[in-house]
């Protein structure tokens, strides 16, 4: 398992458009459709990574509790399936089942949205605003497989919380550290 680090765009960019379709309701879902007027949550996963595995229960129930208040999230899988199949969208539909899910799971083919998002690993976290400027962008928390750190998601959640109270996003930011994302060759 390689490890990479997310690639920190600067605080202000605005979230670059996409329109992708989603493995679980199987219909085409936008930049759009999702922005909030609160915040918008857009999350690089896929379905094999263990850094990803060690914390979905926890964002899961992260998501849970922020989407009844107004925050917006997707998750994107952006890897090359040809080589990593368990990362097909049938395959992404059942893992979004099995996991509960409460938001889309977006298939990214072409690669060209992680890459507009400058997505470097899965989970990579990007948070925006209800403007969709960039507020957030790193680590879920300091949990990593094996590390023995319990997931408690505090960094996100931290951020989460400062956009609901009304509070500026603490710009002292952890990137994320997960597996690379698997690039087509």
């Amino acid at each position: 398992m390689s490890a990479a680090e997310s690639s920190m765009i600067p605080l202000g960019t605005q979230a670059p458009y996409f329109n992708l379709p989603d493995t679980v309701s199987e219909n085409q879902v936008s930049l759009n459709e999702l922005q909030s007027e609160v915040a918008t949550v857009i999350m690089f996963i896929c379905n094999h990574c263990p850094y990803v595995i060690n914390i979905n229960n926890q964002l899961v129930k992260l998501a849970n509790y922020f989407i009844h208040h107004g925050i917006k999230f997707a998750a994107i899988s952006s890897n090359d399936i040809k080589n990593y199949p368990q990362d097909s969208p049938e395959k992404m539909k059942e893992h979004s089942a099995k996991s509960g899910y409460p938001f889309p799971y977006l298939y990214d083919e072409t690669q060209e949205v992680a890459k507009a998002y400058k997505a470097e690993c899965t989970p990579d976290f990007f948070v925006f605003d209800k403007d969709l400027k960039c507020v957030y962008r790193g680590q879920f928390d300091d949990s990593r497989p094996n590390n023995g750190v319990t997931p408690t998601g505090k960094d996100l959640h931290k951020a989460l919380k400062n956009i609901l109270d009304g509070k500026k996003v603490d710009e002292n930011q952890i990137p994320s550290i997960g597996c690379n994302i698997k690039w087509k060759k």
